[in-house]
């Protein structure tokens, strides 16, 4: 059945559901990515525990929420697409069990870190870092193999290898932009320099990405390369470009008295997380499993979406809201594990 076809038939419930999956995945990629960048930044310094202490108090009213979008992005793909949920896990059951020794490593580290004896610290600081990383480029990795319609080749590996860096990269980069929005001082001017270095590298990762998958993947290329519409989809990578610049330009010249425009790098990096999903999305719209499987033929029966339905329009917005309330709550910097 065609796209099209599909819709005036009213087989309008996949898209629905795909637009959830979507808002879910892009909002853990940009809440859980700060918080992961950060325990990728920790500095294992005897003398900087201090600055440890401030960077996890940066993000310890929101962390273990943050992963609620991970949780419904998935539970979404289950319930949904069921077909594709069994494709996708099939082959990344290895990095996926990976990714959650990582998210293990952090939430113990995360407790174990205030409670352990002064000795133990800093191990349990490295276990937090160790796990941020290996969750993060476990994540990285089962990107680019979904990108590459899960090939085992080893061209594919090394693709893969690329995404598992160039996400990093920017997970390091938002974490490095938060920290400069929420801490002040030496810290600060610290995160700023951070901030500089992973936006570049992750400039290098997502141009690398832009270029190698319209080449391994004829389809993609067709759909970006089609005249009229390269006129407006280039609009895409061009904003993202222009983004990466602006805010290079930023960084140089902060901190400012009065702590001026520290969130600016900030949602600077939001807009581009969110110009890169959106072009990812339209590389492979309305594929859900590339090369394989369509929304409408992944999809559980209609009386089934029907009824998931009621429960995601009641779900859905309750931990938006909640979200938005709780980062209201605990706005402002981070001081020595509280908050003024």
């Amino acid at each position: 059945m065609s796209d099209a076809t599909s819709m005036i038939s009213g087989d309008w419930l996949p898209v629905v559901f795909i637009g959830l999956m979507g808002l879910a995945v892009i909002v853990y990629a940009i809440l859980d990515g700060y918080d992961l960048g950060v325990g990728i930044l920790l500095p294992m310094g005897e003398s900087d525990e201090g600055q440890r202490d401030t960077m996890i108090a940066s993000i310890g009213p929101f962390w273990d929420a943050n992963e609620t979008w991970l949780v419904l992005a998935i539970g979404l793909l289950l319930i949904a697409f069921p077909e594709a949920h069994s494709i996708v896990l099939t082959n990344l059951y290895i990095p996926a069990a990976i990714m959650l020794i990582g998210l293990i490593m952090r939430g113990v580290a995360f407790d174990f870190r205030a409670k352990a004896a002064v000795d133990h610290k800093l191990a349990w600081d490295r276990t937090f870092k160790f796990g941020s990383l290996l969750t993060t480029l476990t994540q990285g990795y089962m990107l680019g193999q979904y990108v590459m319609g899960f090939e085992h080749s080893w061209s594919a590996q090394l693709f893969c290898l690329l995404s598992a860096l160039g996400v990093t990269a920017a997970y390091t980069y938002i974490g490095a932009t938060w920290l400069v929005m929420k801490t002040e001082q030496g810290l600060q001017q610290r995160a700023v320099v951070w901030a500089k270095n992973a936006g570049r590298a992750a400039l290098l990762g997502v141009v690398a990405v832009c270029v190698i998958n319209p080449l391994v993947n004829p389809g993609v290329f067709d759909r970006w390369f089609t005249f009229p519409l390269v006129m407006f989809v280039l609009l895409i990578p061009t904003l993202c470009f222009l983004g990466f610049v602006t805010n290079d330009i930023l960084l140089r010249r902060l901190p400012k008295p009065e702590d001026r425009h520290c969130s600016l790098p900030f949602y600077t990096v939001v807009g581009i997380f969110i110009l890169s999903f959106i072009g990812l999305a339209f590389s492979f719209y309305p594929e859900i499993v590339p090369g394989q499987l369509n929304i409408w033929e992944a999809a559980s029966a209609r009386a089934s979406l029907q009824f998931i339905l009621v429960g995601a329009v009641i779900v859905v917005p309750v931990i938006l809201l909640y979200t938005a309330f709780s980062y209201r709550v605990f706005r402002g910097k981070a001081t020595d594990l509280s908050y003024h």
